[in-house]
């Protein structure tokens, strides 16, 4: 049999473990959240880490290997496509996906941080370090914020006005994710099989990652295309599904949750936190452009997303084109 067949099949067999390890993964993290009692908003972030895995795994396994283009690839790959799938489709798919203003905020300012740092970073404008002392001392106290709005929010002086106001977003936001997410209270058994799930993510992604290098070398693919197109899509594919199921059943917020929220958590720990060991590296033509589009479409989409209290048809067909646009232009350069 042709060496490239068997790794086709490899990488598709590889690709069916990982999306089937991590859906598991994820039920089983929120089993144990309900177990400690963990509030709707921390369990939505519980369950987008868990699906974020794959993409995460394999973006440090090519830093690891020293292939930083396929690494930002999959990130940034990922992080388009997640907005593409999981708020453009999910818009065509509903025909609407109504949204409250104050969670466009609430969920929204946050992963524009991150896009805009992550974008400083890939060109150079700011350093590794600044970047992720940034990002962690916003996101750390945001997260916390989601479960003790009001002790965290006390600590930073804000007046009662705004206080109130952040705890109706959050209550809002709570309000589509208690319905999209109703685990059963955990066990131990929970735990055990969290574990052995994670650790067939991550060696179905470690062979994804690899054998996407190979195939990439011999059909000379340059890496962001490896890694932004082929691995970002396979392993982006949970969040997608998800998404659309919450949108078609009218959960919107929990869709953009998601999505912005899935993009925070790639951004730091499949490339920030790997980045402060093992280096930056220099910014290629399509990653810049990766980037570029990656800010783009999360500056539009949450403009859109408040101005028009949500996302229709019209606008889900211009995020999938601009997907496809994005595609195609990674792929010519």
């Amino acid at each position: 049999m042709n060496s490239n067949v068997v790794l086709g099949i490899g990488f598709v067999l590889a690709g069916v473990v990982s999306l089937v390890a991590s859906s598991i993964f994820v039920i089983r993290l929120e089993r144990i959240g309900a177990r400690l009692h963990l509030s709707e908003a921390i369990l939505g972030l519980v369950a987008a880490l868990g699906a974020d895995s794959p993409e995460i795994t394999s973006s440090i396994t090519a830093l690891v290997n020293h292939q930083r283009g396929i690494a930002v690839g999959v990130v940034l790959g990922a992080n388009v496509f997640n907005l593409a799938a999981l708020l453009g489709l999910g818009a065509l798919s509903a025909g609407r996906i109504a949204l409250h203003r104050k969670v466009v905020i609430l969920a929204g300012l946050p992963a524009l941080l991150v896009a805009v740092m992550t974008t400083g970073l890939e060109h150079h404008v700011v350093g590794i370090w600044p970047v992720a002392i940034v990002l962690f001392a916003t996101v750390i106290p945001y997260t916390a914020m989601l479960e003790f709005p009001r002790r965290v929010l006390s600590v930073f002086g804000l007046p009662p006005h705004a206080v109130e106001w952040v705890e109706r977003a959050i209550a809002e936001d709570e309000d589509d994710l208690s319905t999209a997410i109703q685990p059963g209270v955990g066990s131990a058994l929970d735990g055990y099989l969290a574990l052995l799930m994670l650790a067939l993510v991550v060696v179905a992604s470690v062979v994804m990652e690899r054998i996407a290098s190979t195939i990439g070398t011999r059909g000379h693919l340059s890496s962001i295309v490896v890694g932004g197109i082929i691995l970002a899509g396979v392993t982006s594919l949970p969040n997608a599904v998800a998404a659309i199921y919450l949108a078609r059943h009218g959960r919107g917020a929990a869709a953009l949750s998601t999505a912005m929220h899935s993009n925070m958590i790639n951004v730091l720990a499949g490339l920030i936190i790997p980045s402060l060991f093992v280096g930056v590296g220099f910014a290629t033509s399509t990653s810049s452009l990766l980037v570029l589009f990656y800010l783009c479409f999360t500056v539009s989409i949450l403009v859109i997303a408040y101005w028009r209290k949500g996302l229709g048809r019209i606008s889900g067909t211009v995020i999938v084109v601009a997907y496809l646009l994005c595609v195609w232009l990674m792929v010519r350069l």
